[in-house]
This record gives C-alpha cells, sequence and structure tokens, in this order.
C-alpha cells in the first residue's frame, strides 16, 4: 500500500517506517494515522522481530503539528498521537529509532518510546511543549521511566533541548555515532537482534515490562484525561498554541 507521508518495507523480521514529510516530518494527523493503520496491520505478525523508525528530510521530526492541538482538532489528534503507542506497545517486538538532526516533541516522545534509539552526534532531543502551553503526555508517562523523575522533571518543566551525547550520558537513548554514519550504524545496530526469535523477544519483553509493573494504559488514561478535559480548557494552553501559530511571546493569565 502507498502512502503520503511515510515509507513502509517488512523484510525478514524487520519492519521498517520512515518519517517522509518534507522538509521537517511534522507530524499531523494524517501522517500518524497512516502509521497507525501500518502498526495494526503488523498487530498479528507473529514473525516481525524489530520496528525500526527512521527518516527522510532535514531531520528525524520537529514535532506534532501545534494547529492541530487547537480547537476540535485536539481529541482527534490526541487519538492519533497515543494510538501509535498502544499500537507499539501492543505489537510486543522491540522497537528502534535511527535520529539525527532535530528531535523534538512529539517526534522527540516517538523515538524515545522505542526499546532502543540510536543517533548521530548532531542530534538534538528535547521537549518544548511547556514553552507554548502544554506538556508531552508521553514523555510524562515513560520520562521518569527511562532516566528518573529529577532529570524528567529538568527536561520536560524546562522545555530545554539537549544534544545527543548529553541524551546518551541520562541514560535517554543507547548510542552516538558520527553523522556520515548513521545509516550503516543502524544496520549495525539491528544485527544482534536479527537472529533471534521473535517470539522469545515477545516473551521477554512482556516479563521485563511485567516486572517493572509498567503497563502503559493504566497511566495513559489520566494523563490523556488531564489533557483533553483540563488542560486544553484553560486560557494559558489556548493562548500559548494561539501565540506560536502567530510568532509572538504568549501572555500568560495563569488560568
Amino acid at each position: 500500500m502507498a502512502y503520503q507521508h511515510i515509507e513502509v518495507s517488512l523484510n525478514n523480521g524487520i519492519g521498517t517506517i520512515t518519517l517522509n514529510r518534507p522538509p521537517v516530518n511534522i507530524l499531523n494527523i494524517s501522517m500518524m494515522e497512516e502509521i497507525n493503520n501500518v502498526l495494526s496491520g503488523w498487530q498479528d505478525n507473529k514473525d516481525l522481530k524489530v520496528v525500526l523508525f527512521n527518516a527522510k528530510g532535514k531531520c528525524f521530526s520537529a514535532g506534532v503539528d501545534v494547529g492541530e492541538h487547537t480547537g476540535d482538532l485536539a481529541p482527534r489528534m490526541i487519538n492519533a498521537f497515543h494510538g501509535m503507542f498502544r499500537r507499539m506497545d501492543k505489537l510486543g517486538c522491540l522497537t528502534m529509532a535511527s535520529v539525527y538532526s532535530s528531535c523534538l516533541g512529539g517526534g522527540c516522545e516517538l523515538a524515545i518510546f522505542c526499546d532502543l534509539v540510536i543517533a548521530s552526534e548532531g542530534a538534538k532531543f528535547g521537549q518544548p511543549e511547556i514553552q507554548v502551553g502544554v506538556f508531552p503526555p508521553i514523555a510524562a508517562q515513560i520520562m521518569p521511566r527511562i532516566i528518573g523523575r529529577k532529570a524528567a522533571n529538568e527536561l520536560i518543566f524546562s522545555g530545554k533541548i539537549i544534544s545527543a551525547e548529553e541524551s546518551m550520558r541520562i541514560g535517554l537513548i543507547n548510542k552516538v555515532v558520527k553523522d556520515a554514519d548513521l545509516p550503516k550504524e543502524t544496520e549495525e545496530f539491528l544485527k544482534p537482534y536479527t537472529g533471534l526469535s521473535a517470539e522469545v523477544i515477545r516473551q521477554t519483553k512482556k516479563a521485563m515490562t511485567a516486572g517493572l509493573l509498567d503497563d502503559l494504559d493504566p497511566s495513559l488514561g489520566p494523563i490523556e484525561d488531564i489533557y483533553i478535559n483540563k488542560l486544553m480548557a484553560t486560557h494559558d494552553a489556548q493562548e500559548g498554541l494561539k501565540a506560536f501559530l502567530e510568532k509572538r511571546k504568549p501572555v500568560w493569565k495563569n488560568e
């Protein structure tokens, strides 16, 4: 099946989803629905070992379309966005991201949600959502589990952007390679998993998740409720998003 915003391949147990929405792979609803369609189609594939997310263009992804955070589109956007993670979680296989240049907002959440992340030395990671009056729901769920609460607090509340080296140092990603070597190094990074049993991978991942008592849905549901029914009902969330779209500083009312 041909897609407008992504490229897809499935070979030898490796499913690859390539973000391809020039120039900076902004994740709009249409693009996320395409990703969900692919992930749904792979749900019953017993041979699937790894799902790899990579990208074409200037960067991995500059985030989710801010314009689709507003008005009646917001619930549909959240449903499509969170649908990707719920489907990734249900697949049970390993997930991997190969990242270069900007990896921000929803793009950062997509990458760090993956079990394994390789990045080029020029990659930058960050969750700047709070600066436009919202928060990153997936990062709020998973980032404290990856790097601990204190480090997650610093990144989510400051909205700062950090280098690939810093991201690796704090445990947000696994490996940093030279920019020009990313495609080759990604292939090498995949190799240890291609010879494994897909079923053993699924059971091992299930066991690790059980050991952490880290099921996605029980914690993501309350986060969604806060985002849609409380955060988006505030003046400041609407003002922050509107100011971003109008390229001006937001005027906060703290309400």
